[in-house]
């Protein structure tokens, strides 16, 4: 498949009495028509790697085409045919929602109307309002609405679902479907994971500037070994790693470790491993506090591999 982004050994040191380094050869491929998340903790390099794709920073060395195009010679190509919403934006609070759209509009040479814009973020009843009544979520669909109005091949959304209620949420996940459906790309990052598992194709995780781990959400899912999490704790609360090395050789569990006050494992077949959990219990002369299970998730991936939780970033 057409690549919409290729990057190749890129790396990101900023200068000082200790230099440091942000991005530290990582490589990436979209798909062109895809939804990739790049999803990281925060001082990853995520940041700092978007931004140069997005043609804001420069790299100190690696090769990095978007679109086919190169910034370095490409430049006023590119800004035509990508959109991209920062974290944060910031708007003329006196315009109003059609007029900040207009404006926005008028930057490119094709484009989606202004009011189809407003439309597509449910922002269609506060068309004639100030900017500077809007609340923290509805500027957000804003900026949203700002990246769409170009029409762009490529579609950056740094958070872009932050601070929105649940209904402005998933009426955002329809229009990153829509655009998928289009043949449009969209470069996502996020502090949800369920928002990654429901509308990504593809996912990076970055940590300590370099792709740690790379696949579809059902693949990264599949590499923990199992399909179902229990999680438990002890009347007497965690006892060590003693416990966790008992705990691991336990029948159909794949990995464990301790969370808080209780236990966290990774099985196979939960029929298999909860009698052996109780069995444990017993043979500690404790009992259980509270036990749960559910099917691993994504978050389950992100805590595997960096020791902690995406949101607690």
């Amino acid at each position: 498949m057409k690549s919409a982004i290729r990057v190749r050994e890129l790396r990101k040191t900023y200068p000082g009495r200790t230099p440091v380094e942000a991005v530290r050869g990582l490589d990436l491929d979209v798909a062109a028509g895809a939804c990739f998340g790049l999803l990281g903790p925060n001082g990853a390099g995520k940041t700092t790697t978007i931004e140069i794709l997005e043609g804001l920073l420069e790299p100190t060395s690696g090769d990095v085409e978007v679109l086919g195009l190169r910034w370095d010679r490409d430049a006023n190509t590119l800004r035509e045919r990508i959109g991209v919403t920062l974290q944060e934006t910031k708007f003329t609070d006196k315009l109003s929602v059609l007029e900040t759209l207009e404006l926005f509009r008028s930057f490119f040479p094709r484009g989606t109307a202004a009011r189809d814009a407003i439309d597509l973020v449910g922002l269609g009843e506060k068309a004639a309002s100030h900017v500077v009544t809007l609340s923290g979520g509805q500027r957000q669909r804003l900026a949203v609405a700002c990246a769409l109005v170009g029409a762009p091949d490529l579609l950056f959304l740094d958070e872009p679902t932050t601070g929105l209620d649940p209904q402005s949420r998933r009426q955002l996940w329809d229009v990153v479907r829509d655009l998928r459906t289009q043949g449009r790309t969209v470069l996502l990052t996020t502090h949800y994971m369920d928002e990654a598992e429901k509308l990504c194709d593809h996912i990076a995780i970055v940590d300590h500037g370099r792709v740690i781990a790379a696949g579809s959400p059902d693949a990264l899912i599949r590499s923990l070994g199992g399909d179902h999490v229990v999680e438990f704790a002890f009347a007497g609360g965690v006892a060590g790693e003693s416990e966790l090395a008992t705990l691991r050789a336990l029948p159909s569990v794949r990995s464990a470790r301790s969370e808080g006050d209780g236990y966290h494992l990774t099985v196979a077949e939960p029929h298999v491993a909860l009698p052996a959990i109780l069995d444990r219990s017993r043979a500690l002369g404790s009992s259980l506090t509270r036990l749960s299970t559910r099917h691993a998730s994504l978050e389950d991936v992100f805590v595997a591999l960096t020791g902690r939780h995406l949101r607690d970033e």
